[in-house]
């Protein structure tokens, strides 16, 4: 952790001059900075108390570039990852094995990477700064650095992670995440009902919602959510999932234990803004898959001889805020992707499991995703 933020702190500290109009070569995954950080110092380091260790940066400048274009201040940025009060390690909530952690302020987080994800990522690059560029309401997940920290001695290990985004940096608590593929084999938590939490990330099969947005930011979110698949599917990108936070806002309406709902509580039809949503500052703060205020209306399953993807609407509704992007986009449809499929389809029905090509994989996704997400035809 301190060598991360040592390197993340020379990394930043270098700033030179920004062009959203890079070159090609700024592109190259050749494009990397190798700097040796001894524990006395050098010209170009301070001492620390680390062991020596090489830090590597890559495509310095155009990470630089997409800083500025997410409105990252460089100061900001520098004391959030560097700042006195360590990064927090989170458990992993995925099968990857990397390792997760978070800034004090909750503002980023940093992830370990694979040499494979780290590949496909540089390959990318390119196209993904060109579609961040032209898309400023992008759903997809924020980059802001790709790092590698190489110990120095006979060990000589490698560690590289990537610096996002925290899709759930919010003045709210989320007492409800989904990670939603449109897939419905192994798509349902392996906890039973008792254990479930507000840390607990849900999957496709455990949704029990349909959330219905207003017109303007449903007709918003289709026309970005068609935009970030069609970029996916060209980047031969598959089994990313769309991440979704809500926020009760009556405090009567949060689920309790055993996912049922308070009983008691009164439920409006029509969407309640409290005092606090009447600043300016917060209503200036609502944009696509952040701050957003929401109807959510209950869904049921019926019966459990067919899985349903999806549950029936029953007319009961909570106020939410809802949180939501694009995440797991470092998978490419790859040898071992299209073996898993292959030999899954022979066991399952091919269309419910997650490995299929990148065009069946974002046309399932999206039928999924508008269907859990609709307009909202209450006429306020």
């Amino acid at each position: 952790m301190l060598n991360l933020q040592l390197g993340i702190r020379h990394a930043v500290g270098k700033q030179g001059p920004i062009t959203l109009d890079l070159k090609s070569s700024a592109f190259d995954p050749k494009e990397k900075v190798w700097t040796r950080f001894p524990p006395e110092g050098s010209k170009y380091t301070p001492p620390h108390s680390s062991c020596d260790f090489k830090w590597k940066d890559y495509c310095p400048q155009v990470f630089r570039t997409l800083r500025k274009l997410f409105k990252v201040d460089a100061a900001d940025y520098m004391l959030s990852l560097c700042g006195d009060q360590a990064l927090r390690e989170l458990s992993s909530p995925g099968k990857s094995g990397s390792f997760f952690y978070l800034t004090s302020n909750d503002q980023y987080m940093i992830k370990t990477m694979k040499k494979s994800e780290v590949k496909i990522f540089l390959k990318m690059l390119r196209a993904y700064y060109n579609h961040v560029r032209s898309f400023e309401s992008t759903l997809v997940t924020k980059f802001f650095g790709l790092h590698c920290v190489k110990l120095a001695g006979a060990n000589q290990k490698k560690v590289r992670f990537v610096i996002m985004g925290n899709l759930f940096c919010s003045d709210y608590s989320i007492h409800r995440r989904f990670d939603l593929k449109g897939s419905s084999l192994g798509r349902t938590t392996d906890k039973p009902q008792t254990e479930i939490d507000e840390y607990t990330t849900l999957k496709d099969l455990d949704l029990n919602f349909i959330f219905r947005l207003q017109k303007h930011w449903y007709q918003e979110f289709q026309r970005q959510v068609d935009r970030d698949c069609e970029f996916l599917e060209q980047e031969n990108i598959m089994d990313y999932s769309l991440l979704v936070g809500v926020h009760f806002r009556d405090t009567r309406d949060r689920l309790l234990t055993g996912g049922s709902f308070d009983s008691d509580c009164s439920r409006g039809s029509s969407p309640q803004l409290s005092r606090g949503d009447t600043d300016p500052n917060r209503l200036a703060k609502i944009k696509l898959g952040s701050n957003m205020p929401t109807r959510a209306e209950r869904t049921i399953r019926k019966g459990d001889c067919e899985v349903q993807i999806m549950g029936e609407p029953t007319g009961e509704f909570y106020d939410v805020i809802l949180y939501f992007g694009i995440i797991d986009i470092l998978q490419d449809y790859d040898i071992s992707k299209k073996l898993e499929h292959a030999y899954k389809s022979f066991q399952y029905d091919p269309t419910s499991i997650s490995a299929v090509d990148p065009k069946q994989y974002s046309r399932r996704f999206r039928d999924f995703v508008f269907r859990a997400f609709q307009e909202d035809k209450f006429d306020l």
